[in-house]
């Protein structure tokens, strides 16, 4: 039987076999968070037919896309990439993993990131999931959250029993299991805190018996240290392949964790 994590693994492979469609993710590399009329501007074709590419790629979770006033953005989506690495370069080029891993930090670019997966699963599990400290643990390289969920309420992440801060913030909407909008202070190097205070919504739609996670990373200053988003991807393919097949996924992140190192744990 097919699983549905290598169904969407076979959705970017066939997203990206494509040569318009691998310049148009080359556009949204150099150039994140553009129209669609951008976008044409940069393309020899018609409205139509960048349509019907971003489509394509926006099917295959590649490309997402948010509302800002009347203007529709399109983001590049690192996440399937994350799994595509995680399925298929890792075991059999280490280079390529590499030089993948290099890939994603340039794809996130701030000022404003934003995430999406599909997730076979109910929005009440996934809520739990994602509030539930123990849970959140396996797929959050061992980073437990704890909190009341109110809104309103605070909320700490500690690593190792407790014994190391990850990060705190405020809860500043809750509506479960649908919505949560969390201020966010990084903490577990002297880097990250002198970043301040960003902002990180999670929102979560039901689509058939799936559901469409979106976390969005924003309120990041110009140039911020890409240690505050950059966990997202393994993270979010973390949380997927937990809720899907009851096992824990193995990044370089968890792995680097489980190992005890001490050094750059990879959160957000």
């Amino acid at each position: 039987m097919v699983t549905p994590i290598l169904d969407a693994v076979d959705a970017v492979f066939k997203a990206l076999a494509d040569p318009t469609r691998r310049r148009l993710l080359d556009e949204l590399f150099e150039d994140d968070g553009q129209t669609q009329s951008a976008l044409e501007r940069r393309l020899p074709m018609t409205r139509f037919g960048v349509a019907k590419h971003l489509r394509v790629l926006s099917e295959a979770g590649l490309v997402t896309t948010k509302r800002r006033g009347r203007e529709k953005l399109h983001f590049l989506n690192p996440v399937p990439i994350r799994l595509v690495h995680d399925r298929w370069v890792s075991k059999y080029a280490e280079p390529w993993a590499a030089t993948l891993a290099g890939l994603s930090r340039r794809l996130e670019e701030p000022m404003e990131k934003v995430f999406e997966i599909y997730i076979k699963t109910t929005p009440e599990r996934l809520w739990e999931a994602i509030t539930d400290p123990k849970q959140r643990a396996r797929y959050s390289f061992g980073v437990e959250t704890q909190s009341d969920w109110a809104p309103g309420s605070t909320y700490e992440a500690k690593a190792r029993g407790g014994t190391i801060d990850i990060a705190a913030g405020e809860n500043l909407e809750v509506d479960p299991p649908r919505r949560l909008v969390q201020s966010f202070n990084a903490l577990w190097s002297d880097d990250v805190k002198a970043e301040g205070t960003s902002r990180v919504t999670w929102e979560i739609e039901p689509v058939g018996s799936s559901c469409r996670l979106t976390v969005t990373h924003d309120q990041l200053r110009e140039g911020a240290n890409d240690e505050l988003y950059g966990g997202w991807p393994m993270i979010l393919s973390g949380l997927k392949t937990l809720l899907e097949t009851g096992e824990d996924l193995d990044t370089p992140g968890s792995l680097q964790y489980l190992q005890g190192s001490q050094q750059e744990l990879p959160t957000a």
